[in-house]
């Protein structure tokens, strides 16, 4: 198995293709998003093309670990270059119910997933040459947020950072530091081998990248939950924290293009997208 990543610095996202001799799947792939001009592009997505290209590997799946709130998804790249069916969580209706109200999409936007090729739930399998994608659901950060296991490698999404980060903010709509306690247990159950690419790094102190680590190190040194944490004691101190935290800076237009698997809005009568961007929704009261 071989495992390559993908920097985006903008946004301090990482992207990943997960490969055998033949075949790959993409994992949490960005669309570029210019958010000075609204312009889009597919720059990062051309450079993995790149990789695969290079190999000559087959890619049968293009896989979400959740819906993101800090870049676009670049699930439809790859679904049109390759035909790569799109994968994410079943739980995701839950996600786009609750942004459909926020962005007052109407009732005629599909809340069920649709826009995904392939929903996998806790337990399922996708395999692709010789290896086997296993679903692990993993809410806490959002509702429907999933982690994937390809051989010894988990890929963790939000759920976990480098070990001097720390773990995901619970404060989305949907989000809960106590269900995201209990997830990263059952990451923390797995061999201290087992090998954790995080979705983010934005090293802190000015450190390199870094994006792999294993279980047995965020037990020992995670900064906010090692394996001494107890449940009361991460609650009460994510909470705290997530209530100094500003919103994502592009988390207004993200989501709605995340919750329809990347998809920009239907164009309208000249031909051009638009986002809509509610004003005073977020922190206000209701």
């Amino acid at each position: 198995m071989h495992i390559q990543h993908f920097f985006d610095p903008p946004t301090g996202s990482l992207s990943y293709v997960v490969h055998d001799a033949t075949t790959a799947v993409v994992i949490d792939p960005v669309r570029d998003y210019d958010p000075k001009s609204g312009r889009t592009s597919w720059d990062g997505a051309e450079k993995i093309a790149g990789y695969i290209h290079e190999r000559r590997l087959a890619v049968p799946y293009v896989i979400d670990t959740h819906a993101h709130a800090d870049h676009m998804t670049g699930l439809p790249f790859f679904r049109e270059r390759y035909g790569a069916r799109t994968v994410t969580g079943a739980a995701v209706g839950e996600v786009q119910r609750r942004f459909r109200e926020f962005y007052h999409l109407g009732e005629d936007f599909p809340i069920d997933g649709s826009q995904f090729d392939l929903l996998l739930d806790e337990g399922e399998h996708l395999g692709f040459g010789s290896l086997v994608v296993d679903a692990i659901h993993t809410p806490g950060h959002t509702p429907a947020h999933m982690s994937w296991r390809i051989g010894d490698a988990v890929f963790l999404g939000d759920t976990l950072f480098m070990p001097d980060y720390g773990s995901a903010r619970c404060d989305f709509p949907g989000g809960s530091a106590g269900e995201l306690w209990d997830s990263i247990q059952r990451l923390y159950a797995m061999p201290d081998a087992t090998r954790l690419f995080v979705c983010h790094d934005y090293q802190p102190g000015g450190r390199p990248l870094a994006f792999e680590t294993t279980v047995g190190e965020q037990k020992r040194s995670n900064v906010q939950i090692d394996a001494k944490t107890t449940r009361e004691d991460y609650v009460a101190f994510r909470e705290a924290k997530d209530r100094t935290l500003d919103a994502p800076t592009l988390i207004l237009p993200s989501l709605q293009v995340n919750i329809r698997a990347g998809a920009l809005p239907e164009p309208e009568s000249d031909g051009f997208s638009y986002l809509k961007i509610p004003l005073d929704r977020i922190g206000a009261p209701r």
